[in-house]
């Protein structure tokens, strides 16, 4: 997936260097040059990120910031020629993410954008509720709950990660390897048959529940959480 980010600076020799950069690095990008357009845009265009000069006809960055985060958490890096601990502080306490000083290289912008989202995105995972319902299933990976049928069932944690996984990717074939790697870790040096061994105690909690999915064995591969009811 492109991110998408909007750019915000009055000097149309910077934003062209920005976007050639950022485009060449794999982003989509959109260009205002004036604080009231930086409002409009980062509504409309709902970006990713937000890289904001300060100095700005119309609307400055600090009332740009104001606006923006009256309406949203969207990540905002400021750029400035104003190097003053001052600017900073007052930056990051109307709630930009980072701060970059004029001159700077444009390596190091797409560095603290790549450095800001990957934080973004961390914090948007820790704040969703991980769960994943089919008909008589319910699996909360937040609470780790399993509910079958109305009921809660008691599961041991792998077991519960075992059946997420698999629930959230329906009717996609893993291995019992990529499961190894992908719920218990890369570093789980076990035998294989620990996924096989899962599965059953889990078949046995979820066998003839719903007629609308399943968890099958893909013989000579490994397993599935099939969906038969779309």
């Amino acid at each position: 997936m492109q991110h998408k980010i909007l750019i915000v600076d009055d000097d149309v020799n910077i934003c062209e260097l920005l976007r050639l950069y950022l485009e060449k690095d794999g982003f989509e990008t959109k260009v205002a040059n004036d604080g009231e357009q930086a409002v409009k845009y980062a509504a409309q265009y709902n970006p990713d990120l937000i890289l904001l000069d300060i100095m700005l006809p119309i609307l400055d960055g600090w009332q740009v910031c104001r606006e923006i985060r009256k309406q949203s958490e969207t990540p905002i890096i400021m750029l400035t020629a104003k190097g003053e601990t001052f600017d900073k502080i007052l930056g990051l306490e109307l709630g930009a993410d980072d701060y970059v000083t004029k001159p700077f290289e444009t390596k190091e912008v797409i560095a603290r954008i790549k450095a800001v989202l990957r934080r973004s995105n961390e914090k948007n995972k820790q704040n969703q509720i991980s769960e994943v319902r089919y008909d008589k299933l319910k699996i909360n990976l937040t609470n780790y709950e399993l509910v079958v049928d109305g009921v809660r069932i008691d599961t041991p944690p792998k077991e519960l990660e075992l059946i997420y996984h698999l629930a959230s990717n329906p009717n996609r074939v893993y291995t019992r390897d990529q499961l190894l790697d992908e719920v218990w870790g890369f570093d789980y040096y076990g035998d294989s048959r620990t996924v096989d061994v899962h599965v059953k105690r889990l078949r046995e909690k979820l066998e003839n529940v719903s007629n609308e999915w399943s968890l099958k064995t893909v013989w000579g591969v490994g397993y599935k959480f099939e969906i038969t009811k779309i």
